[in-house]
């Protein structure tokens, strides 16, 4: 059974609308959980306007507090912006404030935009390894009772307890991101799911099949392996409207603004400074529209997202509100899937008589 969720990402061109824009969010929070979507995933991305609520940390409270049933998800914390300590207190207080409805997803930090590392005063050289001492850090606090001590290159700490403890028990939820084939692979040999960026079809069944594979290979059984599949995510913008020529008249062009958007900034501190950390290739399939973008009806969409769930992930991330398009087009989107699209993959009801 394929489930679904919704990637909140939203793009704020003017400073001036960012209220309103946090306030769509909250909005479309609200009918996320009206509607039985499974999980609210929230981005953290810093000074371009690309993702308007900015501090997922402060948004999932409030996301918290107006919903009654809908998990929400990091997708990703940018784990080296952190400090640790910091970053597990307020993961364990969202694990509270939730009852157990927050899935912590942790990755290193953005791979291209360096003016978010320069904006912090950290090295973007130091990412993975900041986020990689940072994630032992967490758990060693979450499920450390009398405290513990910690030495290592960016953080010495010596911690009586963490409080509040979390809710979820031994730690909150973990899932970590995978942006390429060996990040994926890395996390098979350490039997964990993951969070996979947007790729195309062809490429995620290969990678999937890899990580199956890389699993069996080191030890793990079929039926972790089917968990591991299970819990795993994978992301695609979708637009649904009552025909395909009218998806593709919303989406395309919401698509490719909202990309252009993206990069705006890093291109200017490439001009300005001559810094880049990871040159996009083109075209590559998280800004091409016929793999990245799932715009048409819903027969079209279910069709699509069949063609996932054969590749065997136990879930899709779909982000519905792509750059200037308005929450009303967004809504009505999502609105659509849920009703139409989604229950397409709901397991059949057991009758009473088969009970």
């Amino acid at each position: 059974m394929l489930r679904f969720s919704n990637f909140l990402f939203p793009e704020s061109r003017d400073p001036g609308r960012d209220a309103d824009v946090i306030a769509d969010c909250i909005a479309e929070a609200k009918l996320c959980d009206e509607l039985g979507v499974e999980v609210l995933w929230l981005a953290e991305h810093h000074f371009d306007g690309n993702c308007a609520y900015v501090d997922p940390v402060t948004f999932a409270a409030a996301v918290l507090a107006a919903t009654k049933r809908i998990k929400v998800g990091f997708a990703v914390a940018q784990v080296s912006l952190h400090h640790p300590m910091r970053l597990a207190e307020q993961m364990s207080l969202l694990d509270n404030l939730g009852r157990g409805r927050v899935i912590v997803g942790l990755g290193r930090g953005t791979a291209y935009n360096v003016y978010e590392y320069q904006g912090y005063g950290i090295p973007h050289e130091e990412a993975l390894e900041r986020y990689e001492e940072a994630e032992g850090i967490m758990l060693k606090a979450w499920t450390s009772p009398e405290g513990f001590s910690h030495v290592g290159k960016h953080w010495t700490l010596k911690v009586p307890r963490l409080r509040p403890q979390p809710f979820t028990q031994p730690h909150p939820y973990l899932i970590r991101a995978a942006s390429s084939e060996a990040g994926a692979l890395h996390l098979a040999r350490r039997g964990v799911p993951f969070l996979m960026n947007v790729q195309s079809n062809e490429t995620t069944a290969k990678r999937l099949a890899l990580y199956r594979a890389a699993m069996a290979e080191a030890g793990f059984d079929a039926a972790h392996i089917a968990r591991c599949l299970d819990e795993s995510w994978v992301w695609r913008n979708v637009v649904v409207a009552e025909t395909d020529a009218e998806a593709e008249r919303i989406g395309i062009p919401a698509f490719e603004a909202m990309q252009e958007h993206r990069k705006a900034l890093r291109e200017r501190i490439y001009a300005e400074q001559g810094i880049i950390m990871k040159k996009e290739e083109v075209p590559p399939a998280r800004v091409n529209p016929s793999h990245a973008l799932i715009a048409g009806s819903p027969a079209t969409v279910a069709a699509k997202m069949a063609e996932i769930e054969a590749a065997g992930v136990g879930g899709v991330i779909c982000s519905f509100r792509l750059g200037p398009m308005p929450a009303a087009t967004a809504a009505a989107s999502i609105r659509l899937f849920m009703e139409e699209v989604a229950p397409r993959f709901a397991a059949p009801a057991v009758s009473a008589a088969a009970e």
